[in-house]
């Protein structure tokens, strides 16, 4: 499984993937001189657009490397190779998986590094009227990591029942749109103003909050640009609740993949 992980890591160094990403982190050489623009909260301005534009290629690289890694295996028939050794089909699949979140969580320390070099800039060119809680920054660049490994998982499942890369992508898009937005939908499903929703609409929509992932409890943005402590407890349950969904939907990752006909 390991060695697996290794040989998926250098297959995307290989597709030169980090030298995209390389270039795309240029753009945040431009947040300062951005920044500098606004006439007000310059520090928060430059920390919500390093934080979104990170979370924005760690969200790229999770749906296409997590979509894709196992269907171009397939298509290049380097799968019936692999599977030819004494290599199981878990441990094939976990390897994938493994392969692709440690590329992930690579290029997430190296741009968060970058991104909060730019907060430092900026925080000392334009002192902030609230002081900057570097360790709300890490926490916020970390859970965002939680969240993406979640969505591999979510991709590899899908691409372990599909022949093309159609759906792996573009159902993992549609999964990250729904668990984005599922809290205000279940909180506003149970509040005062809807009660002119019909009953079995809200109980639909109650069993897809629960059964879907909510993307929205990685969300630690808000804490790190306005310095408010997030609950140690919330934080917890949140890893809990990553590494216990994560590792269901790679089991059921694995049983479609054991009953997958090769062809």
């Amino acid at each position: 499984m390991f060695n697996m992980a290794v040989v998926t890591l250098k297959g995307i160094f290989r597709d030169r993937v980090f030298h995209g990403i390389i270039v795309v982190g240029i753009i945040f050489l431009l947040i300062p001189s951005v920044c500098s623009l606004s006439m007000r909260q310059v520090t928060e301005l430059s920390i919500t657009l390093s934080l979104s534009l990170l979370s924005f290629i760690l969200l790229l690289l999770a749906v296409f490397l997590g979509g894709t890694s196992l269907w171009k295996d397939i298509e290049r028939r380097y799968t019936f190779s692999v599977l030819s050794l004494p290599i199981d089909r878990w441990s094939y699949l976990f390897g994938k998986f493994m392969g692709v979140a440690l590329f992930m969580t690579m290029t997430a320390c190296v741009l968060g590094g970058i991104a909060l070099l730019i907060v430092w800039l900026v925080s000392g060119t334009y002192p902030p009227d609230r002081p900057v809680v570097w360790s709300y920054l890490v926490a916020a660049i970390a859970f965002d990591v939680f969240k993406y490994l979640l969505l591999i998982a979510i991709a590899i499942l899908f691409s372990t029942v599909s022949t093309s890369f159609f759906l792996p992508v573009f159902g993992t898009i549609c999964i990250f749109i729904v668990g984005c937005a599922s809290q205000q939908v279940y909180d506003y499903l149970h509040s005062s103003t809807s009660v002119d929703i019909a009953p079995y609409v809200k109980k639909v929509a109650t069993v897809l909050y629960y059964v879907l992932p909510n993307f929205s409890a990685f969300d630690l943005k808000v804490n790190a640009i306005y310095a408010i402590a997030p609950d140690g407890k919330g934080l917890v349950l949140t890893v809990l609740y990553c590494f216990v969904y994560t590792s269901l939907i790679l089991i059921s990752a694995a049983l479609l993949f054991l009953h997958r006909e090769m062809k």
